[in-house]
């Protein structure tokens, strides 16, 4: 894993721009959503992932056909109508 370390400032009502370099380097871009932790005297900054990015972007632990994932869809429709 590739480490990038940079220098920011905290801007007016302490706002925090996330440098180019690191938000490039973890494809974030404006509406990204992110986990802010404050851990002694660290701060954690973690991009949390929706399923559309984790689809286009995440690992890939399984392979579906669109036949599958369409018929998996149906099933899942006709279920919740049933409810």
């Amino acid at each position: 894993m590739l480490s990038l370390t940079v220098k920011a400032r905290i801007g007016k009502k302490r706002v925090l721009v996330i440098p180019k370099a690191i938000a490039e380097s973890l494809s974030l871009d404006e509406g990204s959503i992110v986990r802010i932790t404050a851990a002694g005297d660290r701060i954690i900054i973690e991009p949390l992932r929706d399923a559309v990015w984790l689809s286009l972007h995440g690992e890939k632990i399984a392979r579906i056909t669109l036949k599958e994932l369409e018929e998996e869809s149906f099933e899942r429709q006709r279920k919740y109508l049933k409810e």
